[in-house]
Parts: structure tokens; sequence; C-alpha cells
């Protein structure tokens, strides 16, 4: 469902509504809009109340608030480094009524600059490319999200001191990024579990979410995969609308 759209600093604004409606999220009509990754993000992270989760590059606040609606009881806190997009993910916590922090900074600026103690979990659905010759340019208001200007490691290493030792980092990416998620949060992390992601059952995963723990050793597991559709049936399996409407979990 969308609301009629309105204007914010010249820039047209429309109004989705997630998980059945229990979230309302203003984010920009045209560029990169949230959608099945940010579900999917939100819906793991088992936060427990008085935990406290960090999400780099929170955008409109789309993780945010979905993990809000969730999880009661979590403290939230996000950094984005686009003002006018970090301005609508505070105005969506207002909107919620969601108890989040939004910090306008950038992730290559790096963890300790924030001056804030690690956190519980830290998670983030970096941009998907950080090769300008690798896709056809994006358009502008999708540029941001797409391309990580200084590379997946710079956000495997916020993500890496964002987090306590013993605490979560959670990823959702591109699947054939998995090796080298692996071996960038291997550097201080460890005890993965790798979830696939796939369109349909007999395609290949092209997304993957990832947990690891900061500083765990127990030996990689490969969780069942997650079948977002089903050939000439529903527009989503009964799994992944359940995710979508905030009435099931993908927990580790």
């Amino acid at each position: 469902m969308t609301a009629a759209p309105s204007q914010s600093d010249g820039v047209e604004i429309v109004e989705n509504a997630l998980l059945g409606g229990r979230v309302r999220l203003r984010q920009p009509a045209k560029g990169y809009r949230a959608g099945m990754d940010a579900a999917l993000l939100a819906a793991a992270v088992d936060a427990t109340p008085g935990q406290r989760v960090l999400e780099a590059g929170c955008g409109a606040g789309a993780v945010l608030m979905q993990i809000a609606a969730r999880r009661r009881g979590v403290r939230l806190t996000g950094l984005e480094r686009d003002p006018a997009m970090a301005a609508l993910a505070r105005e969506n916590a207002a909107l919620n009524g969601a108890e989040a922090t939004i910090v306008t900074g950038d992730v290559a600026a790096g963890f300790r600059t924030l001056e804030i103690a690690p956190f519980d979990w830290a998670v983030s659905n970096p941009p998907f490319f950080d090769d300008p010759g690798a896709l056809r340019a994006p358009a502008p208001g999708k540029r941001g999200a797409w391309m990580a200007d200084d590379g997946l490691k710079a956000w495997t290493d916020f993500l890496l001191k964002g987090v306590r030792e013993g605490g979560r980092v959670v990823v959702i990416h591109r699947a054939d990024r998995l090796a080298d998620l692996l071996i960038l949060l291997s550097e201080k992390a460890g005890s993965f579990a790798v979830r696939g992601i796939h369109p349909y059952a007999d395609e290949p995963a092209r997304r993957v979410l990832v947990s690891a723990i900061r500083t765990g050793k127990a030996p990689l597991r490969l969780l069942p995969p997650l079948v977002l559709h089903e050939r000439g049936g529903a527009k989503h399996t009964a799994e992944a609308e359940a995710i979508l409407r905030g009435e099931a979990a993908l927990g580790w």
C-alpha cells in the first residue's frame, strides 16, 4: 500500500506500508527503494529487549523500522552518509514511534569516529558493487546504494569494530560475493551461518544472508535456503509472504 506522494526539499516522497501495515515508511518516489532485501535483513535480527543494534547505511530506515516493529525494547542506531536520507530516517522513526538514533556519517571514516560503545548487533545491506566498471552507471538516486566507493572491506571493517566480542554481525549481499564476505569477516569473527536466498527452488541463490560472531570459533553452518517465489503460483512462497508480513522470522 502506498500513500499519495508529497514533497521534501523538492524530492517527491511516497509513504509505503510494510509488515502488513505495521510499519509506515516515507522514502523517495524515485531512486533506491527499500524492498525484499531490507525485509529479510530485519527478519534475521532476533535481538532481545535491551540489546543495542547498529545498522551501517540505514537509508530511510526501512530495516530499523521493521526491527523496531518486530523486536520491542531493542535500542536502535543507524548510520547514513546522505543527510537527506538520514533526515527521512528520523522522520520515519517519529512516524512509527520507534526508539532509534540516526547519525549522519560515513562508513569509510570508521566506527571509532562515532565515539560510542560497540553494539550487540551490527547489520548492513552494503552496496552491491565496488568496481565502477562492473556495471552500467546507476541512476544518480541509486548510486549511493549500489556503489561502495571505498570497497566492501570498508563495510566489513566498520561492522567488525562496531560489535562487541560475542556480538553478531549480519549482512545481506549478492551470492557471488559470499567468498569475499567470509574472508573479510574472518579477520575478527567466526561461527559463520549462511542462508541462501533463491528466487525459485530450481535456480541458484542470488542473495545470501551471512551471520558471524565476533571472536566466534564454532564451525560454519549452512542453513536451509529461503525460496521467494513459486512458478505459476502466488507472487511469494508461503514462507516468504509470512516474513514480509512480519509473521515469521529468520533465526540463526
